[in-house]
């Protein structure tokens, strides 16, 4: 049964174009070209094991010991006093003012007394400024090299400069070793995000990233069971481009350089708008929706890969008036503020403040 459902879902007439057959695009010392090995899909789960393990170790040995050389205070919050049944509470999901009442009178205690456990025990959970720069740095270090690595092998190829070679000759188009390497590192990176997501810094915005994470798995999976890696480079190449900056400006901001976070957070609306609202929808989207199918023969993936697509750029839409908003805010108070793409934390919600008691101040200046 389950053999006939994974058939029946890799149909041949909703992947590929008419009158191919996935033993035509399967690899083979015969073939006259190297096709993508569906098999492979599964390499970049593993692949995100290890990229979580080494940023474990470049937090211990890299980026916390550069954040405290920057100034950044690694400060915990004061633990809440043990109470086995307030914790059972607390861990039950959140509270109204009523059900806290509730709990005051159960354990005999005044309420007011309930409220400053909960408090201190949601404060627990707040990571310090030192764990936000750190997760900001590995970001930023990724992107910086993976994109630089994604310019580096796309340079010589020909889809990069004509758009329309990423269709001609569909499906029968050859794979490099570079490019592998370029799609593995990749999706193993965005796995590992997912991942990383349910113990990493809760943000406003964490089902959305989360279904952008999902979303670019799935163009990137079905892509490459598919054979149509060559427009997944391009939006693999626009996307890390303007992360670069989001993560920067975080980061910058995290350790207090205002006048850095302030240049990065004007490059970066430049660079999103550059590369997320203006050539990701009228260059990429435009090209599958409008020069795909004349070039090509329409198939029922087709209808899936833009449906994907369309969904990256609801979220890039939305990610836009949350940045442009921040900085029409910040163009008011002088200096870019708050977090970008998620405006702030969720863990951070409660006391704003929190940044400045942790070695973050939002007022100086560092040259």
């Amino acid at each position: 049964m389950l053999q006939s459902l994974i058939n029946t879902f890799w149909s041949e007439y909703v992947w590929l174009p008419p009158n191919t057959t996935w033993s035509d695009i399967a690899p083979g010392p015969e073939k006259l070209v190297v096709y993508t090995d569906h098999r492979h899909v599964f390499f970049p789960i593993p692949l995100a094991l290890v990229f979580i393990s080494l940023r474990y170790v470049l937090d211990r040995i890299l980026y916390a010991p550069f954040g405290k050389y920057l100034g950044i205070k690694d400060i915990r919050p004061r633990r809440a006093p043990e109470n086995p049944k307030l914790e059972a509470a607390y861990r039950s999901g959140p509270r109204n003012h009523k059900q806290l009442c509730a709990l005051a009178k159960q354990l005999d205690i005044t309420e007011r007394q309930v409220e400053r456990w909960w408090r201190l025990r949601r404060s627990q959970d707040k990571p310090s400024t030192l764990t936000k720069f750190c997760e900001n740095a590995w970001k930023v270090t990724f992107y910086v090299v993976n994109f630089s690595f994604g310019v580096y092998i796309l340079w010589d190829k020909e889809w990069l400069w004509d758009i329309d070679q990423c269709y001609i000759g569909y499906p029968h188009q050859g794979l490099t070793d570079d490019i592998w390497w370029y799609y593995m590192i990749s999706s193993a990176f965005y796995w590992s995000l997912t991942i990383s997501q349910f113990w990493d810094v809760r943000r406003k915005d964490f089902w959305q990233m989360f279904v952008h994470h999902l979303a670019t798995i799935a163009l990137l999976s079905f892509s490459w069971v598919c054979n149509l890696h060559r427009i997944g480079t391009l939006v693999l190449l626009l996307h890390d481009c303007a992360d670069i900056f989001v993560e920067g400006v975080k980061a910058s901001k995290y350790a207090g350089y205002q006048k850095l976070c302030d240049s990065l957070f004007l490059a970066l609306i430049v660079a999103w708008i550059t590369t997320r609202v203006g050539i990701f929808p009228f260059y990429i989207i435009w090209s599958t929706l409008v020069r795909a199918p004349q070039l090509v023969p329409t198939f029922p993936a087709y209808y899936i890969f833009n449906s994907l697509l369309c969904l990256l750029l609801v979220l890039h839409v939305v990610w836009t008036t949350l940045i442009l908003q921040i900085a029409y805010n910040a163009m008011k108070a002088g200096q870019m503020d708050g977090d970008v793409r998620s405006s702030t934390e969720v863990s951070d919600s409660p006391n704003h403040s929190n940044h400045s008691n942790n070695g973050s101040p939002t007022r100086r200046n560092k040259k």
